[in-house]
């Protein structure tokens, strides 16, 4: 059962610059994080802060993680290290009157906490949720993780506890003395989208000729 929390203001998660584009609702984190694939995950490793790349899933109030069990990441997130991890969608450029002004279209969310490693049957759930998230229907589509793929992977949860969302949209918000200066009305404004396109299936050079496109793949596309 998914607990329908609301954002709790912390050192952490309260937002202090642009309030008024905080979301609190628990739905709107959950279609941000179900629409994107790469998570940033921050740890501090010594006096260095560290940030990098992982693919992830949604799985009601957690979110799943997984990456080499060697990776000094994953190594400082097992061990308890706190954690700060970033999902942004880019939604937009937005060209205002004044470069000051001019700024982007986002969804955002900031998740925080201790991550708990999983095992045995329930990190082959955990990254067969991440496996459908990233690509649905793949799981049942290619060979199952071996005990040595396993012992070289580490699949990590957070709990969905300590989070903010920022949300920014619509066109520029310009100063009145910018819509009304003779420079001003004469400059072109407004919002230039950004969306993500999957491309046409290329198949590698062992694919048999004439084996089809997976129908899973037809279905696959962009939030």
């Amino acid at each position: 059962m998914i607990r329908e929390t609301k954002a709790t203001a912390d050192s952490f998660t309260q937002v202090k610059r642009l309030p008024d584009k905080v979301r609190t609702d628990a739905t709107t984190m959950f279609s941000i994080l179900d629409a994107g694939i790469v998570a940033h995950v921050g740890v501090v490793d010594g006096n260095q802060p560290i940030v990098v790349p992982v693919g992830y899933a949604r799985d009601g109030n957690r979110l799943l993680i997984h990456g080499s069990s060697a990776s000094r990441l994953f190594k400082l997130l097992d061990s308890g290290a706190p954690a700060s991890v970033t999902v942004t969608l880019l939604d937009g450029l937005v060209l205002a009157r004044s470069l000051f002004e001019s700024s982007m279209n986002y969804r955002c969310v900031m998740a925080f906490g201790i991550t708990h490693r999983l095992e045995g049957d329930d990190e082959i759930e955990g990254l067969r949720i991440i496996t459908e998230h990233l690509m649905p229907g793949r799981w049942n589509h290619a060979r199952q993780p071996t005990s040595q793929e396993l012992k070289a992977t580490m699949t990590l949860e957070l709990k969905l506890d300590r989070w903010s969302v920022k949300v920014s949209e619509g066109p520029p918000d310009d100063l009145d003395q910018d819509l009304t200066s003779t420079e001003g009305s004469s400059l072109w404004a407004g919002v230039v989208p950004i969306t993500e396109q999957l491309g046409i299936p290329i198949p590698d050079q062992y694919v048999p000729s004439g084996t089809p496109v997976p129908d899973y793949l037809k279905t696959w596309g962009r939030n």
